[in-house]
């Protein structure tokens, strides 16, 4: 992990965010891709899982039987920590949608009533390559199916026998996913935009992925809507001297087994900690599984930034805006107070990311790239359109006639005011 002594915190967070942005070459390979999809439909998408995932397939589509065969290759107790983190999340997303239920306005003859609808199909990109995740087909089935969308597909990179990981089926079977595709990277996000000969497209995309998901859902948002920028995954770790350097350095490596692309920091005032956490970092990564992984991306990624205090460390948090952001200090409470911008903020040494990702309640689908700034997780929201419907009397019309009139006239929209005046039966 290179080592950044601070002088200004916001700009050196931001050199690091643009460091890690989107190439121009990434987008441009991917507009390739999604375009011919577009055109050549399931042909294209099985062309690019063969050249990619690296197995020709017959067909994308999941089969009853594969779905029932899954249910046998895994055990009873997967299956009990499925349904317990569906049940926790689940609980946290109805909580969300009970308090929006029932909003009423009612003013100077005008009622508007906010009526909750669900969004009418959504597509989940399940993460696939290196290693399997059943958890991420819970975080995006679970909200869909509290919102109440009626059509949840999900689509996932293929395994080098063609299957689909057996758990992650399961997992998105207990969730309500209605269909299930085995197509990843740009190939899978473009069948759900644009649809083939057997994927309808859907409404929305939502889920996590590498670069070229990413690049290929900033392209897909000019015609579905999407969640976010959930591109690869991100920790940064703010401590002081109080924290435990051991702690800190096996949160940064659970984090950097994801994938090699993975983006972990430290930000601190203490050089005494930093060093005391990249020596302990050095210990572990010897003896761990995924080591090849973690070195990768802990080496071209991983960072220490040794701000001068509190407060430039607090600015570097919030202008990087990470996806997670771990507070292990002193005042945690005061400090996570004065954070603005972070997908997930956990706080305190009990609360790792890693657990986050399973079984707290809250999503591990989160905002990076610094997107953080200006959303958070995913949730019960992203699934829902708040619609109003209005209602207006005669008396309560006539009461805002003169104001619409003025600004009509100064927008020089004349005849806008014409249909309220002919409601007023005025010559």
């Amino acid at each position: 992990m290179k080592i950044i002594k601070v002088a200004e915190p916001a700009p050196e967070a931001a050199r690091l965010r643009k460091a890690n942005a989107i190439q121009d070459l990434l987008m441009e390979d991917t507009k390739a891709i999604m375009k011919s999809v577009a055109e050549h439909g399931d042909l294209a998408v099985l062309d690019y899982t063969a050249k990619f995932d690296g197995v020709r397939l017959n067909s994308i589509v999941v089969t009853e039987q594969e779905m029932k065969q899954a249910y046998s290759q895994v055990t009873k107790e997967q299956v009990r920590i499925v349904r317990a983190m569906k049940v926790q999340l689940a609980k946290s997303e109805m909580a969300v949608l009970k308090r929006l239920k029932g909003i009423a306005i009612s003013s100077n003859g005008v009622r508007i009533d906010r009526m909750i609808k669900p969004v009418a199909s959504v597509g989940c990109y399940i993460p696939g390559g290196r290693a399997r995740y059943p958890s991420t087909a819970v975080m995006c089935a679970v909200p869909a199916k509290a919102a109440g969308v009626k059509r949840i597909v999900a689509i996932s990179p293929p395994r080098k026998d063609g299957s689909i990981d057996p758990l992650t089926l399961v997992a998105a079977d207990m969730c309500g996913v209605d269909e299930f595709y085995k197509a990843g990277g740009a190939q899978g996000i473009a069948a759900l935009t644009y649809g083939t000969e057997s994927v309808k497209p859907v409404s929305k995309i939502v889920g996590p992925g590498g670069m070229f998901v990413t690049a290929a859902k900033l392209i897909a948002s000019s015609t579905v809507s999407i969640d976010m920028v959930a591109g690869p995954t991100e920790l940064l770790v703010y401590a002081d001297t109080t924290a435990d350097p051991r702690l800190v350095a096996v949160d940064l490596v659970s984090q950097a087994e994801h994938s090699i692309d993975t983006i972990c920091g430290l930000v601190t005032n203490s050089e005494k900690l930093a060093s005391h956490v990249q020596r302990q970092i050095q210990l572990m990564v010897e003896k761990i599984t995924r080591s090849d992984i973690v070195k990768s991306s802990l080496q071209n990624n991983g960072f220490v930034a040794i701000c001068k205090n509190e407060s430039a460390c607090v600015e570097f948090v919030n202008e990087f805006a990470p996806e997670h952001l771990e507070i292990m200090c002193k005042n945690a409470n005061a400090v996570a107070k004065k954070i603005e911008s972070a997908g997930l903020v956990l706080i305190g040494p009990y609360a790792p990311s890693s657990a986050s990702d399973y079984s707290f309640g809250s999503n591990h689908v989160l905002p990076t790239l610094g997107f953080g700034k200006s959303r958070a997780s995913l949730s019960v929201l992203d699934f829902i359109k708040i619609v109003n419907k209005v209602k207006v009397s005669k008396e309560g019309l006539a009461k805002v006639g003169k104001s619409i009139k003025e600004m009509a006239s100064a927008e020089g929209l004349l005849n806008h005011y014409e249909a309220v005046r002919a409601r007023k039966n005025e010559e």
